[in-house]
This record gives C-alpha cells, structure tokens and sequence, in this order.
C-alpha cells in the first residue's frame, strides 16, 4: 500500500515506498541503515527522503543537524493543529551532500504520548502528512524509536515494508521477539497484515556465534530475511565523525558495496 498522490505536473498517480526501519532493540544498526540505504538508493538514481522519528536524534546530528539550533523539525509535523500544506517547506532540508533530503529530530517527541493523547486519529497523522510529499520521491525512509509508542505506530502505519535491522548476536536475536509483538497486534488493529523483512547486521564472518546467529535467522525466516547481509565495518564510525555517510568516506569498502547491494534488493523486490 503507498501513500500515492495526484502530481499535477504529470497528470498521473504516484507515490513514493515507504520504508519503516525499525527495532524495538538499541544498538542494531537501525540509524546506519536509513542513513547508508538512503544514500546507496541516491546512487541507483533515485530521489529521497530521510525522516528521523527517534527523539535520541542520532541521524540528525549524525548528519550535523542539531535539533536545539532548528527552528523547524518533524515535531511541528505532528502537533499541528490542521492542515498546513506548507509544512513540509519548512521541516525539509535540502540534500547537504548525501544526497537525500531531511526532516530533523527532536527531544520533544518523547512527549507525544501526552502531547496527542486526546488527539482523534493520531496513528494517521504521519501517513496523512506523508501524502502531501509522496509524489515528490521514490522512497521515504523513516528512522523509528527504538520503542512500542505513537511514533512508532504512525510509522507503521504508513509504511509499505518495514526493515528490522537484526544484529547477529544470540541476545539481539532473543530481543527480535519484541518487534515481532508489535507486528501482530498492529496487523490486527489495521486487518492487513504488516509487511516487513529482516537484514542481518554488524555481522563478523570470522565469529562462529555470528555464523551461527545467521544460520538461524536464514532457516527461521527465509523468505523474510534480505539476502544482503551488513558486515562490521570501521568505516561506518568514520563516516558518523565526519558527519557523512559511507560512500563519502569510501564508496568501495564491504559496508558501501553492502548497502548498495541492499538498495538494489529493494528495488528489485519492488518491482517484482
């Protein structure tokens, strides 16, 4: 299901994939993943958007945007009042290099519970914003809180197939099952069921129990695990100091070429 939108400059409906990434464990990989697939589907020739959704900000100020200097983030987003067709004009910046476009975090959507708590329809809000920009790009990728809330349930609930980042750990493996809780009481909430596939991350070849953890996820789910797997890769730190993304750092190094082969996945998986 995209969140398609008539573009008036084509006359046709429209509508960019929505990619939910998302666990309810820290520390999986989950913020590398929408920063690096987004710049590896940039590479494929296609237009995108960022959103961070995690009140931690972690790609917000991975990508140098301080929340505290903003004065427009994706909170504005969800504690508007009404419909506000120029919203999105003032919550996106502009590609800064990496060549996708980005809605900054901020500390504040940790209060949303309270904040909306007598709003109706509040696990719409953001797949009704989302309609308002949906023509403009091929993929939306939204960086969720690493917790069951109304962020993550809006999130859920516009996207078209949500990522989990799985690090292959046997404790990371074990947390998996929280996710998972979530996936099936929204599915019933909704009646439709939730797409999703895993991606194997912060993976150690030369690690038996990282085999081992890869061995499972495989045979447990092996039509819902990516085929790219995402090695550990010191790159990755290299480029979150520097405020880039990977392929600014090295394009040809294991975690670039990784993602580059996840992005193609996904377009393959989208068009089949």
């Amino acid at each position: 299901m995209s969140v398609g939108v008539t573009n008036r400059n084509r006359g046709k409906t429209v509508g960019a994939t929505i990619l939910p990434i998302a666990n309810q464990k820290g520390g999986v990989g989950k913020t590398t993943t929408a920063l690096s697939l987004g710049a590896a589907l940039v590479r494929l020739k296609k237009k995108v958007l960022v959103v961070d959704l995690d009140p931690h900000a972690n790609a917000s100020i991975h990508m140098a945007f301080f929340p505290e200097k903003l004065k427009y983030t994706v909170l504005d987003l969800f504690l508007s009042k009404g419909p506000e067709p120029d919203i999105w004009d003032r919550i996106i910046y502009p590609d800064k290099g990496s060549g996708f476009d980005f809605v900054p975090s901020h500390i504040r959507l940790s209060e949303l519970e309270v904040d909306l708590k007598d709003k109706p329809g509040k696990g719409l809000i953001l797949r009704k914003a989302l309609e308002a920009v949906s023509s403009e790009y091929d993929y939306i990728l939204l960086d969720c809180p690493p917790h069951v809330g109304i962020i993550l349930v809006n999130a859920l609930v516009a996207g078209d197939l949500l990522i989990i980042p799985i690090q292959t750990d046997f404790l990371a493996l074990h947390g998996v099952r929280l996710i998972f809780d979530t996936i099936r009481t929204l599915s019933k909430a909704l009646g439709r069921p939730i797409r999703f596939r895993a991606l194997a991350t912060m993976y150690d070849q030369r690690a038996s129990a990282c085999r081992r953890v890869l061995d499972i996820l495989t045979k447990k789910m092996p039509d819902r695990l990516f085929k790219s797997v995402i090695s550990m890769d010191t790159k990755f730190r290299e480029a979150s100091a520097q405020g880039q993304v990977i392929f600014d750092i090295d394009p040809k190094c294991s975690g670039a070429k990784q993602y580059l082969q996840l992005a193609k996945e996904i377009i393959a998986h989208e068009n089949s």
